[in-house]
């Protein structure tokens, strides 16, 4: 088993009150969340020549203040100079830039005197709204608007060349409008107001060999900001074979409430998801990843959509959670907020989000009830349907007309592959199955309301088509034409440049230019899967998850 040897995202200081946010009169002193935390800290008392230095160590940090241990430091000093610089994972991203220096003031001293409680002399988000959120957001809105400038340039010289190389420039020009397309709708993205009373609501969780995962699901789900009257928990242990069952009775004693489902072999998460969703009580039923962690406001938020009585469904915002661990993740959390941000909420413009996604998904239970038995005795070729659950689904839902929609703010993070091998069976499987559920949505989707039904069939025929057009970009054109393939080039970099920006500005993180990184290694690496992922569709290969071990919370 692989063996962490440093934090690799935010670990959020507990609140020591069972369930605590769940009540109507929840409260608490802290202004900011806090965030537990390893990493040296130097602290100056005095000015000039009298100045005397000591190291301390932060062991947790918010944007107001940190508690440290600095065991020399006299019991009369209350006020000093803090610098710091948070290493990768221990605040959120938009706190990961450069080194601190803050004044701090003594707000807490134990008894011994080397455990103190620091408070800011500023707190930090409000110093990087002054300084370097304002500066990110500049840099991002013009590096938006010069990939949007640069993509219209080149499809112009698209449109004066076009029949020099007609498949390349066609695709050039169809790739191009799709994706700014995107933006455009998703810029008519709204969010949705709060529920004058929420809905009592069932949390279907199905878990198979994820005992590094599961207690920490769990607990976070228990300790979300739901009323606890209104919440059933269910936990399926779909025929683990590891200590996962364990790990879930663990998380049963600190909350009994919890139902457990258990199967003696694995089943598959549809049969998991059906079994719990069959005793459920609540007139909404969620379904959640065994490896996603919910944020306090993510479920509350989430009923939000449920509203607009017309409403079937509604999928949540998912976030990278070990995004800090190396280049493949960092890529990975670009694609997975430009996914979310951008391309469900484009969809849920038009009410007509083509995949409810498993880390949080959200259904009304009689239309869920409608298409239960369909989905889990969904076959392929005369064979039972093994992957792709989320999406098979959200077909079933669409096909029948229903609104299923995207909410922004309910939001929840995932853990995502850390070795390229995991990975790319993972994107493999993840085609297979787009493949085949798309061919089922080409029969309803022209249905749709007509912007989103050309965006469904382009998104649906460019992908194919895109090998083809790399080779004669990348292969055929430079050999047989003795051309540069330059302009396609710019063009990859533009488009990269506008999902980056993207992300620059919404998230204030220096990840953004992992965003392009990824669009390379998607043309270069990624593409090449689509042509075996169609002539292989028909597999029933599940793949392998890649074991890790989360720090303790």
């Amino acid at each position: 088993m692989k063996q962490r040897n440093k934090q690799e995202y935010p670990i959020e200081q507990p609140d020591r009150r069972r369930r605590s946010r769940s009540r109507d009169d929840y409260s608490t002193r802290q202004k900011f969340p806090r965030y537990i935390c390893d990493f040296p800290v130097k602290i100056t008392v005095g000015k000039g020549k009298s100045a005397r230095t000591y190291d301390g160590t932060a062991k947790n940090i918010s944007s107001g203040g940190v508690r440290l241990e600095v065991p020399g430091l006299p019991k009369t000093e209350n006020r000093f100079k803090l610098h710091f610089t948070p290493p990768e994972a221990a605040m959120p991203e938009e706190f990961i830039h450069s080194r601190f220096v803050t004044e701090g003031e003594v707000r807490y001293r134990d008894r011994d005197g080397g455990q103190l409680g620091v408070e800011f002399g500023e707190p930090l988000t409000r110093r990087l709204a002054r300084t370097t959120w304002r500066n990110l957001r500049y840099a991002a809105a013009g590096v938006l608007a010069l990939a949007l400038a640069w993509i219209v340039f080149i499809k112009y010289n698209n449109l004066y060349f076009f029949w020099f190389d007609v498949p390349v420039f066609l695709y050039s020009l169809l790739v191009g409008g799709y994706l700014v397309s995107r933006f455009v709708f998703a810029a008519f993205y709204r969010r949705s107001k709060p529920l004058p009373e929420l809905p009592n609501a069932t949390v279907i969780i199905p878990v198979f060999n994820e005992e590094e995962h599961i207690e920490r699901t769990l607990t976070q789900l228990m300790e979300c900001a739901y009323p606890a009257e209104k919440l059933q928990a269910i936990v399926v242990n779909d025929g683990s074979t590891d200590n996962t069952l364990a790990a879930i009775e663990r998380a049963r004693k600190e909350y009994p409430e919890i139902i457990l489902l258990g199967f003696e072999h694995s089943r598959g998460k549809r049969n998991a998801l059906a079994a719990g969703a069959r005793i459920a009580t609540g007139d909404i039923i969620v379904f959640m990843d065994s490896d996603s962690f919910l944020k306090p406001d993510g479920l509350k938020n989430l009923m939000n959509r449920f509203a607009d009585p017309k409403v079937a469904a509604v999928t949540g915002h998912c976030e990278v959670e070990n995004e800090w661990t190396n280049l493949l993740t960092k890529m990975q959390a670009v694609r997975y907020y430009i996914a979310f941000r951008i391309m469900k909420a484009a969809e849920s413009v038009f009410d007509s989000v083509t995949c409810l996604s498993g880390p949080l998904a959200a259904y009304r239970r009689e239309v869920l009830f409608e298409v239960i038995d369909e989905w889990t005795e969904q076959t392929f070729l005369g064979e039972p349907a093994t992957f792709g659950d989320d999406r098979s689904l959200t077909n079933s839902l669409l096909r029948r007309h229903y609104r299923v929609v995207y909410e922004a703010t309910a939001r929840v993070t995932t853990i995502v592959p850390e070795r390229y091998g995991v990975f790319l069976r993972q994107q493999l499987r993840w085609k297979r199955s787009w493949f085949r559920e798309s061919l089922r949505a080409l029969t309803f989707m022209w249905q749709k309301q007509p912007l989103m039904s050309l965006s469904f069939y382009l998104g649906f025929f460019l992908p194919m088509l895109a090998p083809f057009i790399v080779i004669r970009a990348m292969v055929y054109v430079p050999i047989m034409e003795h051309a540069l393939p330059l302009q396609y080039m710019t063009g990859i970099l533009a488009m990269s440049a506008l999902m980056s920006s993207t992300y620059l500005f919404e998230k204030r993180s220096r990840l953004w230019l992992y965003g392009v990184v990824f669009c390379f290694f998607y043309m270069f690496v990624l593409v090449w899967q689509l042509p075996w992922a169609v002539l292989t569709f028909a597999r029933r290969e599940w793949g392998t998850r890649e074991p890790v071990t989360v720090p303790a919370t």
